[in-house]
């Protein structure tokens, strides 16, 4: 039986996997599927969230301590939370047995012009101007989703979950610092899926073909998908990854 640890990105909580913890656990039966908050989101939102990837890193090994996990894990991550599964599989190798990254981007691999697209600025500024919870969550729908056919379902559960757990401009700012400051390894720490959606309105698609290019690691692109890969295909990204464990010797499911 396999320990799956899931991280979702920048501000976002645990509960914004939506239905695909079940989705993955289905496709890989007998697994057991755990999403981690990271410190500032979600329940966390009293928390002050790190400066550095690194501080993220150090408190989600807390948190499988305190919730009686043993390694090895596999990590399942989109976005920032792609980069503390990095770093913590080159912190702690011989804890995690494998990777998958969606969506995301590393500092030194790609431009910042392509880590978060030009034309998503105006979009993000509105974000932070708005005091409205439905504005915002609806911005960034439009700005994650591509396939998601019921924004406003989704979008209405997204603003009870913004105004139940608050996510202070101060934790913000320090996880985009965060994200900012982060260096990627030269090489792949441990064996690593890279999933990208090409429809993505945030990062460039080119970001993930760099980082599989650089690592020499398996990449598989969705035709249609945002940058919520799995709330806009969840099926899909559970059926990836099945179909890369059983394709690599390394890891399994």
């Amino acid at each position: 039986m396999s320990t799956w640890i899931l991280l979702r990105g920048l501000t976002r909580e645990r509960r914004h996997w939506g239905a695909f913890p079940q989705q993955l656990a289905e496709a890989l039966p007998g697994a057991e599927v755990h999403g981690l908050e990271l410190p500032g989101n979600g329940e966390l939102n009293g928390l002050d969230s790190p400066a550095r990837i690194a501080g993220m890193v150090a408190h989600c090994q807390q948190e499988v301590v305190r919730l009686n996990l043993m390694p090895p894990f596999h990590l399942l991550a989109m976005s920032m939370g792609a980069m503390v599964a990095v770093a913590w599989a080159k912190a702690c190798p011989t804890d995690i047995a494998a990777c998958v990254l969606i969506n995301t981007s590393f500092g030194g691999f790609s431009p910042p012009q392509q880590r978060l697209r030009p034309r998503a600025w105006p979009h993000l500024l509105r974000f932070l101007l708005t005091r409205s919870a439905e504005q915002r969550e609806r911005i960034v729908f439009r700005l994650t989703s591509r396939m998601a056919p019921d924004e406003p379902v989704v979008v209405a559960g997204w603003v009870a979950l913004r105004k139940s757990h608050p996510v202070r401009l101060k934790n913000a700012l320090r996880q985009i610092l965060a994200s900012a400051r982060f260096q990627a390894p030269a090489a792949a720490p441990v064996p690593t899926l890279v999933l990208s959606g090409a429809g993505d309105h945030l990062v460039v698609p080119q970001c993930s073909q760099e980082i599989a290019q650089r690592w020499g690691c398996a990449l598989s692109v969705h035709p249609e998908a945002g940058h919520d890969l799995p709330l806009d295909d969840g099926d899909w990204v559970a059926r990836q990854v099945r179909a890369w464990l059983l394709s690599v010797p390394g890891p399994t499911a």
